[in-house]
């Protein structure tokens, strides 16, 4: 279950720390078109909408200039982005738990993110979470030694629907074969990343361990959405 909560903690820190920046690039006065953002950022559109929509719903007047793009309302002055005591600790927990993770890729990611966030800690927070950074400690139980540098990239294959090129060896398999898959989900489990994924030569739902994954490369090609669902998966597949 503390494996399941990382990718979720992941994701939160992530999207936090980008919407601090778009605050940033608002308050500077510019303006800012959806496609800008979504490029600079490398996420959908559709990600850009929804960012937009949080900052609103925060009070935050972000104005549509119509053909133009985002800007703020003239006049206004964003106040500092402030974090408790608790919730500054809760994010030091939280990079303990990710550097625990087997994913390189993932572990400097949210390391970079982190970095940001701490930027706007006010200096009494920070020393406080700098004394509790050297007092957690993270026992690590497993027993295979076995690490990947791919999860980063994979998220944006999810995300995008690109199509992706592995070459995957099974457990106690020593042949290597290559598949041609939709990415759709990942879990972790037992500090392993799994990913779920349409595979095109089993032509069916496959769980492929990312670190068993060999090679991979992120195609620009995209696949339409087999509007995957995790539950059903569950029910009757298991992990190659």
């Amino acid at each position: 279950m503390v494996n399941l909560d990382r990718f979720t903690i992941f994701t939160i820190v992530t999207q936090l720390s980008r919407l601090i920046n778009i605050l940033t690039l608002l308050k500077s006065r510019r303006v800012l078109t959806a496609t800008e953002l979504s490029i600079k950022y490398e996420i959908s559109v559709r990600t850009v909408y929804r960012d937009i929509q949080k900052l609103i719903e925060a009070g935050i007047p972000v104005i549509t200039l119509e053909g133009r793009g985002y800007t703020l309302m003239d006049g206004y002055t964003m106040a500092p982005v402030q974090f408790t005591e608790k919730e500054a600790n809760a994010l030091i927990t939280a990079q303990h738990l990710v550097n625990k993770s087997k994913d390189s890729s993932f572990v400097s990611d949210f390391g970079e993110a982190m970095i940001k966030i701490k930027s706007v800690f006010k200096s009494s927070v920070l020393e406080k979470s700098e004394l509790l950074n050297k007092k957690i400690f993270i026992f690590d139980q497993a027993n295979e030694n076995v690490a990947s540098n791919a999860l980063s990239e994979i998220q944006l294959a999810i995300t995008h629907f690109n199509y992706i090129e592995i070459n995957y060896r099974k457990a106690e398999d020593p042949n290597i074969t290559f598949r041609k898959i939709e990415p759709y989900a990942i879990f972790s489990t037992y500090q392993k990343w799994i990913l779920i994924a349409w595979c095109h030569l089993r032509k069916d739902y496959r769980a492929f361990r990312i670190d068993r994954i060999q090679h991979f490369k992120i195609l620009q090609e995209k696949f339409e959405d087999r509007k995957f669902n995790i539950k059903q998966y569950f029910k009757n597949c298991s992990v190659n």
